[in-house]
């Protein structure tokens, strides 16, 4: 079957255009054999539609869908059998992936390194992530100021071994046979890096017991 291309989502500025065309053309490079054209540029656009309603710096969104891109194929790949690593894959959800989410996966990732997979996702992604919380990470040392926060989708679900839920409820997206675990945790959403650092201990003291129990050794 012969891919064909997938139109560029509409209101493009040129540099937009070319950028996303680039970042095709890497995925493509990335996921050859893997993945054909048609598929690569549709999940490239779909990403890029989906950041674009909750982007306030449009200048860097083909890189951000890129970067999402990239992962949802990942779980693609996954859930289709085209690759196995073995790496236990954990999905951490709440409601703007914007505070709770984005520093639990900060957590995962430094205490996990390379020994296991990590994402995150809201039902209902916010602006931008929480300053408070990019705070109060960086005083452990942790930059999740890279982040930005992004909707879960079908895929990346699908994929993960685990879904960490906090707060999202009836929003948080079930599939049969998944293992799913809810954390209570305080929204850190307009609260200082004061009332936020209870909320990140909490987060890090539940990261390092889900490490454990995924038998995953923590960075020490």
């Amino acid at each position: 079957m012969t891919d064909t291309a997938h139109p560029h989502p509409a209101g493009l500025s040129i540099d937009q255009q070319l950028a996303l065309r680039t970042a095709a053309t890497r995925l493509q490079q990335q996921f050859d054999g893997v993945f054909g054209a048609e598929t690569i540029e549709r999940f490239l656009h779909s990403s890029y539609d989906g950041l674009a309603a909750h982007s306030t710096i449009p200048r860097f969104l083909p890189l951000l869908a890129e970067r999402f891109a990239r992962q949802r194929l990942h779980a693609l790949a996954k859930v289709e059998g085209h690759h196995q690593d073995g790496k236990p894959t954990v999905l951490f959800l709440c409601v703007h992936n914007a505070g709770r989410s984005q520093m639990a996966l900060g957590f995962f990732e430094y205490l996990a390194e390379d020994r296991a997979v990590a994402w995150s996702g809201g039902s209902e992604p916010g602006y931008e992530i929480n300053p408070a919380a990019i705070a109060a990470m960086a005083e452990r040392g942790i930059d999740i100021s890279r982040e930005y926060p992004k909707p879960w989708t079908d895929e990346i679900v699908q994929a993960a071994d685990v879904v960490i839920t906090m707060g999202c409820g009836d929003a948080c997206p079930i599939f049969p046979g998944k293992r799913y675990l809810d954390w209570p945790l305080d929204d850190p959403a307009g609260k200082g890096v004061e009332d936020v650092r209870p909320v990140r201990d909490e987060i890090e003291r539940r990261v390092r017991a889900l490490l454990d129990d995924l038998g995953v050794a923590a960075r020490t």
